[in-house]
């Protein structure tokens, strides 16, 4: 099911006045991500970038390519590794979080 323009602007809208909220935003994308639920944390994942930082933007701090972040984040893309964490490692910084795993 596709998000409606007004939907995105709320989670825009919300991301910018309340920090616990971006918090929570990271922090559902990486556990849906991790958990194997890969559609979902990256549809929530992009949610985070459009909201702090944005593509462009995050695209400069890792030398990459905006439209390879796009397209790597997106319904049929598969970040590696390397990338995954990239991402996660600026989006930590820009957000105000340090993320850490724990077996359950």
């Amino acid at each position: 099911m596709a998000l409606t323009r007004a939907f995105r602007e709320t989670i825009y809208n919300r991301a910018q006045k309340d920090g616990a909220f971006r918090k929570a935003l990271l922090t559902e994308a990486v556990n849906a991500y991790l958990g194997g639920d890969e559609t979902t944390g990256k549809t929530v994942l992009r949610d985070v970038i459009n909201a702090t930082i944005g593509f462009e933007q995050l695209a400069a701090d890792l030398r990459k390519p905006s439209k390879s972040l796009h397209r790597m984040l997106g319904p049929r893309g598969n970040p590696n590794t390397a990338n995954f964490f990239a991402i996660l490692q600026v989006l930590q910084k820009r957000v105000g979080v340090r993320l850490t795993v724990q077996a359950a």
